[in-house]
């Protein structure tokens, strides 16, 4: 009775194990394994350095002063984005990027006030990878940066001109530079800390909401007017085309072939049931039998009647 229950204990143990196992991988990261330990190094230079100081940022700084760090930096951000949307074929939102830049730029002090958006000039955010999603250039895997953060392969392939986009980071000396780029990521990081607080008090996997919000996030931006989805639509069309070639050339695409299906013979028009097959009956037999004629009744002679 006993080795019994050990082969059940076994058994539903199996079990347990096999319904606990990791779910399939999310086709969009096949580098989840190197994403996840570098989110984790991410995650810790956050909770140890980066949040502590957004945090001592947001309650000492006055309001007024974060406001005017996070214009000053968003307006250096529309000179890169109208070279973007112009890129784009955007004509219309790139002079308006470069516009708000001019204005801003002077009439604002440098950016730090924001006096574009109330005269009516959207704020783009556009960025050379969305210019090459927008011309077609697939995303690739999903790719955690160290430091940076989330991206793509065509992302990160862009990172580079997109940092030389920047103005900031052509400012002399060297120093300057660096320090406004810490302030730069201190006031970003501070801009979410509610958010991320109310993230973490969940009960979620942070990692993979981060980064499906962040491809969904890429997405909309990249697809944001009519002709940009109508080509990713041709593209997605193509790519079904090309899979469909991939079938077997025999059976039409999305179609099941009843003669295949069902072992018929070509000789039978499609759609028609051979009657003499599904009977068994042979094209060169001989025609079915007549049914069977009673014999004739004798007839009884006169002399026999007599007889009798």
């Amino acid at each position: 009775m006993k080795p019994r229950i050990s082969l059940l204990g076994a058994l539903a143990g199996g079990l347990l194990l096999s319904g606990c196992a990791t779910p399939p991988q999310n086709p969009q990261d096949p580098l989840e394994k190197f994403n996840r330990a570098v989110f984790t190094f991410n995650d810790t230079l956050d909770r140890t350095a980066l949040k502590p100081a957004a945090t001592a940022y947001k309650n000492v700084v006055p309001g007024v002063v974060q406001v005017g760090v996070n214009n000053f930096f968003g307006n250096l951000a529309d000179a890169w984005s109208g070279f973007n949307n112009l890129a784009q074929a955007k004509g219309q939102d790139g002079l308006n990027d470069l516009t708000r830049f001019a204005l801003n730029s002077t009439f604002g002090i440098f950016g730090v006030l924001d006096i574009a958006t109330p005269a009516g000039l959207r704020k783009h955010s556009e960025d050379l990878g969305q210019t090459l999603g927008y011309w077609g250039v697939p995303s690739g895997p999903y790719l955690m940066l160290p430091i940076l953060g989330p991206s793509t392969i065509r992302d990160a392939a862009a990172l580079p001109a997109d940092l030389w986009g920047d103005p900031w980071s052509h400012k002399d000396p060297v120093r300057w530079r660096n320090v406004g780029t810490g302030v730069r990521a201190i006031d970003q990081r501070a801009s979410i800390l509610d958010a991320s607080n109310l993230l973490e008090d969940a009960a979620l996997d942070r990692y993979e909401f981060i980064r499906d919000g962040y491809l969904q996030r890429r997405n909309s931006r990249i697809y944001d007017d009519e002709r940009s989805q109508e080509r990713h639509e041709k593209q997605l069309q193509k790519q079904r085309n090309a899979q469909g070639e991939e079938q077997d050339l025999d059976t039409p695409s999305g179609k099941v072939d009843m003669k295949k299906a069902y072992g018929e013979d070509d000789d039978v028009p499609s759609g028609k049931v051979d009657m003499k097959k599904a009977y068994g009956d042979d094209d060169n037999g001989p025609a079915p039998a007549a049914a069977p004629v009673p014999p004739p009744q004798q007839q009884t002679s006169s002399s026999e009647k007599a007889q009798k």
